[in-house]
């Protein structure tokens, strides 16, 4: 199973007098039967030695490690990396090294890392293989266990985003954490708060990559570190959701579930897991013995985008996440008539770019309730309805109009300002419910109507275009009222 390239490397890195090795994760997907994603060498050979025997190669870190390109087509085998065995000095930030230096042996090197199925080296020697094993790596991979190498505490002291690695090493290969392990992670978890936000961001979408997000995220809140995360989700453990079956930490995790087992896209996972995050600041009294959760939908937008950006995660990500939860709760009945005005609204609202991932975020949201069926009728009537507007119609943006900003000014012989705005969103609202009035002339007619009212007049005017399939009325008002407030 090695591959020719790594395996060229190791016989020249031998042939040269050094020792070399395979090591780290991709041995442990070995011994797995598993293809690793990439390949790993370690050596006794210093960065100029490697250089010197490698001559598609180059150095640029300070972390001993040489990028070797092979020329395989593979893209994980097409550059490979080679580390000369080091071994670390002290963890000021709580994540970097404050040095690294050359260690002797490969033992040496094997023991200043994070976990034991990790810490495993493969001698791939001239007439055979031989497995060097020194903290027993083996068993804990028979045995289904992530365990740190040596003391726990200090591992974790070393870099605390390990902490997070052994979750998601439980989510992705389905092993459980060993309990002295566990015990350190509970001790140390708030450590985490040094670690940069952007590197927490990407462990935490790792997680939610797995087959098992949900698995990690609850492991996430059993050792404690969830709260250092996401406090935003654990709100609502415990909280009595509606219907009364699942609470809502778990209603929120069941539809990560289905969208993690249905291989939804991540961005539609992590929705999936937030679209409920504004219902424990908005329980209100019960309506037909229920509760109400009035509002939700913008509250959970706003908690949303404004956890994911403390993650650092990028503006169009947040505002794409924090669009389809405000409007997940879109209502749709084909037997309430519902207008073609009213899907190109919610278009308008959503984007045609994330209808489909609104449709997917609709099916966790139901699977999350214990419903048997993930498509109903509805649902698949309002894709067909959707397809067919957005086959058959221009999406409903202010560039659909047969007008532009610069019509305007000349037409109303102003500046530039927020007016024009204000102006092209009132004409697109009603396009919306009647495309025939996209025509140039009835359009500078409106232009000269709308130009004599004030920007609060016109916010109103575009405001008030309601649509059916956005919310019941109960809810609407609630929305509405709920604009205001955040606690």
């Amino acid at each position: 199973m090695i591959p020719p390239e790594v395996a060229g490397i190791i016989a020249k890195l031998q042939g040269g007098g050094y020792d070399a090795h395979i090591v780290g994760g991709c041995v442990r997907d070995l011994l797995r039967g598993v293809k690793p994603k990439d390949w790993d060498v370690t050596t006794s050979a210093k960065p100029e030695e490697i250089l010197q025997l490698f001559l598609e190669s180059f150095y640029e870190n300070k972390f001993l490690t040489v990028t070797t390109k092979t020329g395989s087509e593979d893209p994980t085998l097409a550059e490979i990396e080679i580390t000369t065995f080091r071994a670390e000095g002290k963890y000021t930030d709580k994540r970097h090294p404050d040095e690294v230096r050359f260690a002797k042996t490969l033992e040496e090197d094997l023991s200043r890392r994070d976990f034991t199925v990790n810490a495993i080296a493969l001698d791939s020697g001239k007439s055979d293989f031989r497995i060097i094993d020194p903290f027993n790596g083996q068993s804990d991979l028979e045995n289904k266990l992530i365990r740190a190498v040596g003391d726990p505490e200090k591992r974790f002291a070393e870099d605390a985003l390990r902490m997070m690695r052994s979750v998601r090493f439980s989510a992705e290969l389905g092993f459980a954490i060993e309990p002295k392990t566990q015990d350190a992670i509970r001790k140390l978890s708030g450590n985490l708060q040094f670690i940069a936000k952007e590197r927490v961001r990407d462990e935490l979408m790792k997680i939610m990559q797995t087959p098992r997000a949900r698995e990690g995220i609850e492991l996430l809140h059993e050792l404690g570190i969830l709260k250092h995360i996401l406090p935003e989700l654990e709100e609502g453990i415990g909280v009595e959701n509606r219907p009364l079956i699942f609470t809502i930490w778990e209603h929120n995790l069941k539809a990560l579930e289905y969208g993690a087992k249905k291989n939804f896209p991540v961005f539609v996972r992590l929705a999936a897991m937030l679209h409920d995050a504004g219902k424990p600041r908005t329980k209100g009294p019960k309506k037909n013995n229920e509760w109400t959760f009035y509002g939700h939908d913008v509250v959970g937008s706003k908690i949303a985008a404004g956890a994911l950006a403390r993650l650092r995660f990028p503006a169009d990500v947040v505002e794409k996440i924090a669009t389809l939860i405000r409007w997940h709760l879109f209502k749709y009945d084909p037997d309430e008539g519902i207008t073609d005005s009213s899907i190109r609204r919610l278009i308008r609202h959503v984007g045609a770019q994330n209808m489909d991932d609104l449709v997917k975020l609709r099916i966790c949201d139901r699977m999350g309730m214990g419903v048997p069926k993930a498509l109903p009728y509805r649902l698949r009537h309002f894709q067909f309805r959707v397809e067919k507007i957005l086959r058959e119609e221009e999406m409903p943006t202010p560039k659909m109009l047969k007008i532009n900003g610069d019509d305007i000014m000349k037409i109303l012989q102003i500046q530039p300002g927020v007016k024009i705005g204000h102006i092209l969103e009132a004409l697109l609202q009603e396009v919306i419910d009647d495309p025939m009035r996209n025509k140039r002339e009835h359009l500078e007619q409106r232009v000269k109507n709308l130009g004599n009212l004030s920007d609060e007049e016109l916010i109103k005017i575009a405001d008030s275009a309601e649509s059916k399939i956005e919310l019941s009325e109960d809810e609407r008002i609630s929305s509405i009222k709920s604009k205001y407030y955040v606690k």
